[in-house]
């Protein structure tokens, strides 16, 4: 055989070997089409406590919180209020928690509703803020 035969065979086996092992990359990136959606945003930038006092006639602590409604759609919030005398915590100390659901936020809405806290000692100023939050979208209409 001659070198141009030789030359032809090399060149069409460094084809296939190349079709081997790009096709199937090729194939993985066709496949998995476009990127996903980002994932959503953490439900606690969404709340946000406005108020914090002591109601006169219990002693007990109030605060008020804001939700904001995400565009994604309708939902409820479940937050979770922390009370403490300042607002480094303490790591010692366990502070009270309340819960506070808010349900129905619709998007581009502001919701307000107010957890009540723990009877407060005397002579101390309450520090009031969001501990966590958890988001769940409303199911689809009818459902």
């Amino acid at each position: 055989m001659s070198a141009l035969k030789w030359q032809g065979w090399a060149v069409g086996l460094t084809v296939v070997a190349g079709l081997l092992v790009f096709a199937p990359l090729g194939l993985y990136v066709w496949a998995s089409g476009e990127p996903g959606a980002a994932p959503p945003r953490p439900a606690v930038e969404d709340v946000r406590v406005t108020g914090c006092r002591i109601d006169p006639g219990s002693r007990r602590v109030v605060a008020t919180v804001e939700v904001a409604g995400r565009p994604e759609g309708t939902g409820a919030y479940v937050v979770t209020v922390e009370f403490r005398e300042k607002a480094t915590p303490d790591p010692a100390a366990r502070s009270a928690q309340a819960l506070v659901r808010v349900p129905g936020v619709a998007p581009a809405a502001t919701e307000h509703a107010e957890a009540l806290g723990p009877r407060w000692p005397p002579a101390t100023t309450p520090w009031c803020g969001v501990a966590a939050a958890d988001f769940t979208p409303s199911g689809p209409a009818g459902v």
